[in-house]
């Protein structure tokens, strides 16, 4: 069984212990309101971060003690973040719904959620606790289902992050016609970084799908290879919850999109 296969399998179990009953779960959607928009806010600047509350992670494992995430998205909105990303992920990212709301009720700007969402309750869950932008990852969603999920996801309102790591997930993503592409420098696989996806896959998605570089950037010039290579956005999570100083981080990063 691979990482990813595992993860999902933990996903799976954890969603079947909290499931809400259909019509629980169609309130909860109609009392979120209506999504943020969360194209909108990453096109508003020249190059836009998204920043991400990230307890742990199955390579690295803790990575942080996070004890009021609200308080740290307010930093990352307050550094110039364009929007805030939530790992809800619980065994191998330390994450839960109950960080998800805690930082809907504080911050402004948009927000993602960031999970391995696999069908249709997930999806929407997803909108009833307030996500604007949603993960879809390729290789997490065989046959049919990333384009049924997308096309849930897009008529409850919500914008999709679709999320590739190779070649093959990079024609199927394009395939659905999204309108933002996620490339992932980190193998699911082996877990290992590297930046070469950057320079190898962003190119190739043409320039009305917005480009978003995830994973293994930490310093300056991981975000100049990210911008080279064509990324409108980064998603930051493990550098800026290490930071003493996130509003900092996030504002050099901005510095060098501006150049």
């Amino acid at each position: 069984m691979s990482v990813l296969d595992s993860i999902i399998e933990g996903v799976l179990a954890d969603q079947s212990r909290r499931q809400l009953p259909e019509i629980e779960l169609a309130e909860q959607i109609v009392a979120a309101g209506e999504p943020r928009d969360a194209l909108s806010s990453l096109r508003r600047n020249h190059f836009s971060v998204i920043a991400e509350v990230k307890r742990s992670s199955p390579s690295k494992g803790s990575l942080a003690e996070i004890g009021d995430p609200a308080n740290l998205a307010m930093k990352y909105q307050q550094g110039g973040a364009s929007v805030v990303s939530v790992l809800t992920e619980a065994r191998r990212f330390g994450g839960s719904l109950e960080d998800f709301t805690l930082v809907r009720e504080k911050i402004e700007i948009p927000m993602l959620r960031k999970d391995f969402v696999v069908n249709e309750y997930l999806v929407r869950e997803s909108r009833a606790f307030g996500a604007d932008l949603m993960l879809l990852i390729v290789a997490a969603l065989p046959g049919d289902s990333l384009q049924e999920l997308y096309a849930l996801g897009t008529e409850l309102g919500m914008q999709i992050l679709v999320e590739v790591h190779d070649q093959d997930e990079l024609e199927r993503a394009l395939g659905i016609n999204p309108k933002i592409i996620g490339v992932n420098a980190r193998n699911l696989k082996t877990l290992e970084i590297d930046l070469a996806n950057f320079t190898t896959l962003l190119p190739q998605i043409p320039s009305h799908i917005y480009r978003v570089a995830e994973s293994g950037i930490s310093t300056r010039s991981d975000v100049e290879v990210a911008i080279r290579a064509g990324a409108e956005a980064i998603l930051v999570g493990e550098t800026l919850v290490k930071s003493g100083a996130p509003e900092a981080t996030i504002a050099e990063f901005l510095s060098v999109g501006k150049r």
